[in-house]
């Protein structure tokens, strides 16, 4: 039996009526357009305000480092200190972005083509996050949902489902003091299930997911409008003139931000053969140790039980990541990152791959051209379409990379994790949401923001004729090949 929910955008969405996990997302769907129908109607200044309350929500200080230590208490991953700098970070460089950004009315004019855009809101959102960053992704979620005058329901990962209510209990408090409907954010009831999760997908009118692939499937497979995002594995290209302790520096930081739960973390650098050896030591001063053939074989087997990454040791420090895999190397027991070598790919060599964790896979190129051939050969594997790191003098090296390689992103002499979505010291939109193109299984190339959240209606009004000759545009053709 089949049922017509009801739908914002006026098109009918199917679900599995009688189900108990319909009845329970119809429940909150009905409450979430009713909401979402009160502030179709607001200004843009009503709109920003409900933003900034959110963006208040997280970033207060006390809340912000209630929510962190609550996502690492009832996840295991990451760290308190990384995780309330995330927070703090990505929420604000997102509210700068949007600070000036229309999302209300007429968004732009054109007189040359006559066109005149309108904002208008999605509907009702369903928003899917991981585990990994409890807080600030869902933050960013909504705040962005909110810039379109949406409502949004997310559906968290079991894990953090208590911090992502913390989060929620904290925004409804800030819409108490502007007037501002509770219903336009609300989250799934706990335990979050797999039945709900889905049904959440089929009956809103918009999904933007992140998480895992399985997740990001099923978003695609649900039968409503999907962003989702692609696997992370970067890898990261030293060339022979790049600044080497500058380089180290920015991964190290990179690869130990919040123990490695970022998708945009390096998982491999590629390290011209020219400065290899110099490289290592560089890694070496800011933490990094390297194993042995011995150790990296333990510590491959305590990563991969069974060939699956390990679900207890993922964004752990380094230091415990060693003592469960039992390294015999002592100074792994102090290490703030664990490197083993590499030159193979795939499945049959399972460091090539992303380990959300700080350990660095290490390859040796021969030049330039061999390192590109490497990158490649790890993105045939997992990570295509994501992002690729460069630290190099040479500017031209990354126009090559961007020509060559299947990236949405090519990040050149920054800290990868911190820069990838959006700093405040280079121009990419911030965002928690990366997407990966046709390479990744990805409908967009860009961080996701707030236009991913609306419709855009277009106004068309006649201007003068602008009519070619066939000369003017196959004059050319056809007086090579046209005889």
């Amino acid at each position: 039996m089949l049922e017509d929910t009801g739908s914002a955008m006026g098109v009918a969405k199917v679900s599995n009526a009688g189900t108990p996990a319909a009845a329970i997302v119809s429940v909150l769907i009905a409450r979430a357009r009713a909401a979402q129908a009160k502030v179709e109607s607001y200004t843009q200044q009503e709109t920003d305000l409900m933003v900034s309350a959110a963006g208040w929500a997280i970033m207060e200080p006390d809340r912000n480092r209630r929510l962190a230590e609550r996502a690492v208490a009832d996840t295991g991953l990451g760290n308190v200190p990384d995780k309330i700098a995330k927070n703090h970070r990505k929420t604000l460089g997102l509210l700068r972005d949007l600070k000036e950004a229309k999302s209300v009315g007429v968004i732009a004019e054109d007189a040359a083509s006559g066109i005149v855009e309108i904002a208008r809101p999605a509907g009702v959102v369903a928003a899917i996050t991981p585990s990994t960053n409890p807080g600030a992704t869902p933050a960013n979620k909504i705040i962005n949902a909110l810039k379109g005058r949406n409502a949004v329901i997310l559906a968290p990962s079991p894990k953090g489902a208590s911090t992502c209510a913390m989060l929620l209990d904290f925004i409804h408090a800030e819409f108490d003091k502007i007037g501002a409907p509770r219903d336009l954010v609300q989250m799934l009831p706990t335990p979050v299930t797999k039945d709900t999760t889905q049904e959440l997908m089929r009956q809103a009118d918009l999904i933007v997911a992140t998480g895992s692939q399985a997740n990001i499937r099923s978003a695609y497979s649900s039968g409503t409008p999907a962003f989702g995002v692609g696997a992370g594995n970067v890898a990261s290209i030293i060339d022979s003139s790049a600044d080497l302790d500058d380089a180290a520096a920015k991964i190290a930081r990179s690869k130990t931000f919040d123990n490695a739960t970022s998708c945009s973390s390096e998982n491999s650098v590629v390290v011209d053969a020219a400065v290899y050896d110099a490289m290592l030591a560089a890694l070496a001063r800011v933490g990094g140790v390297l194993l042995d053939a011995a150790d990296k074989a333990r510590l491959q087997q305590a990563l991969w039980p069974n060939g699956k990454l390990s679900g207890t040791l993922i964004a752990q420090a380094a230091p415990v990541i060693a003592e469960a895999a039992a390294l015999q190397k002592s100074e792994t027991r102090k290490a703030d990152f664990l490197m083993v070598e590499e030159d193979g790919f795939g499945p049959s060599c399972l460091f090539s791959g992303e380990k959300l964790s700080p350990v660095l896979t290490v390859y040796k190129a021969r030049d330039f051209d061999d390192a590109v051939r490497i990158v490649g050969k790890i993105y045939d594997y997992q990570g295509a379409g994501h992002s690729v790191s460069l630290h190099s003098r040479n500017a031209d090296q990354a126009l090559r990379l961007g020509t060559e390689l299947k990236v949405c992103r090519v990040i050149v002499n920054q800290a990868h994790a911190i820069a990838t979505g959006g700093s405040f010291d280079n121009g990419l939109p911030f965002s928690l949401s990366m997407g990966c193109g046709t390479w990744g299984g990805n409908s967009f190339s860009e961080n996701m923001n707030y236009r991913h959240y609306l419709n855009i209606t277009r106004i068309s009004r006649p201007i003068p004729e602008r009519v070619p000759s066939m000369e003017d545009v196959l004059g050319g053709y056809i007086a090579k090949f046209g005889k």
